[in-house]
């Protein structure tokens, strides 16, 4: 196993930021960078041994200060869609950043995690990354200790770990936001992808793509990968829910939650023969299939665009705060944030 670490550009204050890539003895490596805790690259071998990179995102910092997707981006404090852009917490409401309609999406565009530099402390096979967000930031209640640390295996797995210490009650469910092509980053649309997803349910929603609150069955739906099938296969459906969000853009609810770490998701690219698992501990994962990606200029002048890559985001359900029978998203003092999801790669 081996990390090493090289410039990455300068933010637009001047400080200079790091791309740390560790590399296990199969090839199979992670580039990541502390501006934003963000996955730059992910090498990934093929059934013919060929390594390519497998998640969209930009050759440097340059493109991460923008960034409008939020490829490769660490999320939090709070990941995903919040009505109304605000929340109540013992009485006590906190106004958030409406930067999605009405809505507050991925906490805020220019302030958020995946907009801040971080510390790093590379290990022998991970990389530790470090903030303090103070109390009020974004709208957030709580002094914040951060941590999210990125591991690679020898199993070709990345396993990405996420600890947060509040001082005060407050929203916490953080994501990674990479966009996957397993044919490589550069390969075009992913509709050909063959998805499992392990739900029973997913939560539909308005047309602002906040969760109505209710618990709907996949089965004889568009919604229903408990069988793998190409991801393109009913994408196009004529689903209500599928206009809302110009494809899927759902969360699905885990089906077996206990809270532990259980197999959720796979994906399997027929061309390449790699293939994906994704593991966590948490109740839902937002599946999103790059719907909206804007046109640009990625990674080796790369075009990206529509379904360019697909997102498997492990996470609590959407407007979880302002919804009280879905599961918790309030920590603090004496209930810290801990989470791990792990991406496993083999062909």
């Amino acid at each position: 196993m081996a990390i090493t670490t090289k410039s990455f550009g300068v933010t637009t204050d001047g400080t200079e930021v790091s791309l740390y890539t560790i590399t296990n003895s199969k090839g199979f490596a992670a580039g990541i960078t502390n501006f934003g805790a963000i996955l730059v690259n992910l090498f990934v071998p093929d059934k013919t041994g060929k390594t390519a990179d497998v998640v969209l995102g930009y050759d440097s910092v340059d493109g991460y200060l923008i960034n409008g997707d939020c490829f490769g981006a660490t999320i939090g404090p709070s990941a995903n869609r919040v009505d109304n852009a605000a929340f109540t917490i013992d009485g006590v409401t906190y106004q958030l950043a409406a930067n999605d309609g009405t809505n507050n999406l991925h906490s805020d565009k220019a302030n958020g995690y995946h907009k801040r530099v971080w510390n790093a402390n590379p290990q022998d096979n991970s990389v530790v990354f470090t903030l303090e967000d103070a109390d009020g930031t974004m709208g957030f209640p709580g002094n914040k200790k951060v941590q999210v640390t990125y591991t690679v295996t020898e199993d070709n797995e990345l396993k990405i770990e996420y600890d947060v210490i509040s001082d005060k009650k407050t929203l916490i469910n953080m994501t990674n936001h990479s966009y996957f092509n397993l044919a490589g980053h550069n390969a075009g649309n992913i509709e050909g992808h063959r998805l499992y997803i392990n739900a029973f349910h997913y939560t539909p929603v308005f047309e602002r793509l906040i969760p109505t609150g209710d618990y709907k069955p996949v089965v004889g739906s568009p919604f229903d990968f408990r069988r793998m099938k190409p991801v393109g296969q009913d994408i196009n459906a004529d689903d209500i829910q599928l206009k809302y969000g110009q494809g899927y853009d759902h969360n699905f609810i885990i089906e077996g939650y206990n809270g532990n770490i259980q197999k959720v998701a796979a994906v399997e690219e027929p061309t390449t023969g790699r293939k994906m698992d994704v593991y966590t501990d948490q109740p839902g994962i937002q599946f999103y299939a790059g719907n909206c990606i804007a046109p640009q200029t990625g990674k080796e002048s790369t075009t990206y665009g529509k379904r360019s890559g697909l997102c498997l985001e492990t996470q609590c359900f959407p407007d979880a705060i302002n919804q009280s029978h879905f599961p918790d998203t309030v920590y603090g003092p004496d209930r810290p944030y801990k989470t791990t999801t792990i991406y496993k790669f083999y062909n």
